[in-house]
């Protein structure tokens, strides 16, 4: 956020933002100009007719009683040429004579900003000043009126803006070409001197350029051809003409503007004055918009990159920067004003880079701690779905079908009679590698180690297809394993060991339970109980498993039915079946799939 606050401030993001402006400006033109502004220009074919410029001011003066008419006079005849030093006397004094017969003559001057030693600072509120002012000859001021046609020429050399006025050294006010036109045209262009209009320090009186058209949409009359009586004197009737440069070889008359690379001057001041016919104002966003809006989108994304996963928040950023642009063109067209997205949209993405940085960070060390924890009590294959899909554990307690194993270590008592502690520990540490080994290789979730013995679960935290076989198939290897324990322990201590295993498949309640300052991820029910009783009524190496159980697997393995049994808690018996093997013939596999068993 301070980044894209400093951004802002150093103004480093202009680089897009202005050319960005300029595009909108450009699709939003309207390319008909007012009819009222006429352009005649000193093209080619006028510069092959009179002439190497500059002219004789006689032709200027042809000019003027041309385009004054009686009954056909323009409101304005606005010159975008200089007249500041004196020419051939009788030529001076013939266009002199023509300018005191007419009210509406304009002509330009230029206010000196800068020299070596000083430079015009803007205060906002106040005037642009001026150190000085390059003016017409002097018997040409006398009888005409005066403007300036300076250009307000951004870093990049783009005109953007214009100073409506210009104060002087002795604090007279100046106003534009354009702006003195529509003065002469009778419109009230008080609302753009009265407000501030232009963001930043800027001064009084300066106005973003609304241009409507590029220079081939305003109406322009080659000199030549007015000065022919080619042209019918009624267009300039009532209407603002400017007189200026638009052949080709004029370059230091052009000018850069938003909507046109090269632009002759004289069109600058033709869509000013068309803006200010039409009462029109550009404008873009102030630093309370733009601060706001980074805030805005700021604690957005803060929130958004926590909120959402990351492949969703990706999403959501690039639509949310799809939407800026929208909203920013939308705004453009309905009301003028260019909504700064840039800065804000860099704020945006830092904002989502630094918490996606952050938050990757976290989960990395948060799926690291879960590898490494639970990892020591549910396959791999279990917490490596957990870590890398984020499917989440569900807190408290849900109901669901599990198969639930119990073991107990036979012959444990007497064995501890004939080791040494530290013995005892090795013994159980090698006992309950292999439960584990065989537990997690078989999908199930180590629930709890109990003395010497074990509590074992298929199918949570996470769904297990087919997870009756896999706690059958878990038994049946343990059991196998224990062959070559019981063997070493025989030949060492002279006791035999084994385990006596219960399986019972059903619904339990299964989750987080306990309280705030304990809690165990276990399950609870009846069907554990039965579990747990199934193991009980074990003999030593044997594996028996419930009803249940057997009919889910029973194409799976061999079995013996051992009987029915009461049990405590129970009225009535529960059948139980041993496991002896698994099928030796063609045998559906947990998954559905024929395959061969290779074991009995």
């Amino acid at each position: 956020m301070l980044l894209g606050v400093i951004v802002y401030v150093e103004q480093s993001l202009n680089v897009l933002n202005l050319p960005l402006n300029g595009y909108h400006m450009q699709q939003n033109m309207s390319r008909q100009p007012d009819e009222r502004i006429v352009v005649i220009g000193i093209d080619d074919m006028s510069l092959e007719a009179i002439g190497r410029f500059p002219w004789d001011r006689k032709v200027y003066a042809q000019l003027l009683d041309i385009v004054n008419k009686p009954g056909h006079e323009p409101s304005s005849i606005n010159f975008d040429i200089s007249f500041d030093e004196a020419s051939d006397s009788a030529s001076d004094q013939v266009l002199l004579e023509a300018l005191k017969k007419y009210d509406n003559i304009v002509f330009p001057i230029v206010g000196i900003m800068e020299n070596v030693t000083r430079s015009v600072l803007v205060e906002k509120g106040n005037y642009i000043p001026a150190y000085g002012f390059r003016t017409p000859y002097e018997p040409f001021a006398e009888v005409v009126r005066t403007a300036h046609i300076n250009a307000n020429i951004d870093s990049d050399n783009v005109i953007r803006k214009t100073w409506l006025k210009i104060q002087g050294p002795d604090g007279t006010l100046h106003p534009s070409l354009a702006l003195n036109a529509a003065e002469m045209t009778g419109i009230d262009v008080s609302k753009y001197l009265d407000q501030d209009w232009v963001a930043g320090d800027s001064a009084k009186g300066e106005i973003l350029i609304d241009y409507v058209s590029t220079s081939d949409g305003f109406i322009t009359i080659p000199f030549i051809s007015v000065l022919n009586g080619e042209i019918d004197p009624i267009i300039f009737q009532d209407a603002s003409v400017f007189v200026g440069f638009n052949a080709v070889g004029f370059e230091n008359d052009n000018g850069s503007t938003p909507v046109e690379k090269e632009s002759k001057l004289v069109y600058v001041h033709a869509n000013i004055l068309n803006q200010l016919m039409n009462g029109t104002v550009t404008t873009t966003s102030d630093w309370v918009e733009s601060l706001g809006l980074m805030v805005l989108l700021f604690a957005l994304i803060w929130w958004l990159a926590w909120r959402l996963k990351t492949t969703q928040s990706i999403a959501v950023f690039l639509g949310l920067i799809a939407v800026a642009f929208i909203a920013q063109t939308i705004i453009y067209q309905q009301t003028n004003h260019y909504l700064d997205i840039m800065n804000p949209l860099l704020v945006m993405l830092l904002t989502y880079i630094l918490n996606i940085a952050i938050k990757s960070y976290v989960e990395n060390k948060q799926k690291n701690f879960i590898t490494k924890q639970f990892g020591r009590y549910i396959s791999p294959e279990l917490v490596k779905q957990i870590a890398t899909n984020n499917t989440e554990i569900q807190l408290g307690g849900i109901n669901k079908v599990l198969s639930i194993l119990f073991l107990d270590i036979r012959g444990f008592t007497p064995l501890t009679e004939r080791m040494k502690p530290e013995e005892v520990v090795d013994f159980l540490n090698e006992m309950f590698n292999l439960i584990t080994t065989k537990a997690l290789e078989n999908h199930g979730t180590i629930d709890k180690f109990i003395g010497d013995a074990a509590m074992i679960l298929f199918n949570a935290p996470l769904d297990l297809d087919n997870h009756p076989y896999y706690a059958v198939k878990t038994g049946w290897d343990i059991q196998q394993g224990m062959n070559e324990v019981r063997e070493r322990i025989q030949a060492r201590h002279g006791v035999t060991v084994n385990c006596g295993i219960g399986i019972n498949t059903g619904e339990v309640v299964v989750g987080n339970i306990g309280s705030y300052l304990r809690v165990d991820y276990t399950c609870i029910g009846d069907n554990v109980n039965t579990a747990a009783r199934i193991e009980s009524q074990s003999a030593a190496g044997q594996t028996l498993v419930s009803e249940a159980t057997y009919e889910l697997t029973k194409h799976l393995f061999e079995y013996n039915f051992v009987g029915e049994r009461m049990m405590k808690g129970k009225s009535v018996g529960i059948k139980l079946f041993e496991v002896v093997g698994l099928k030796e013939k063609e045998a559906v596999s947990p998954t559905g799939v024929m395959e061969t068993s290779t074991t009995s």
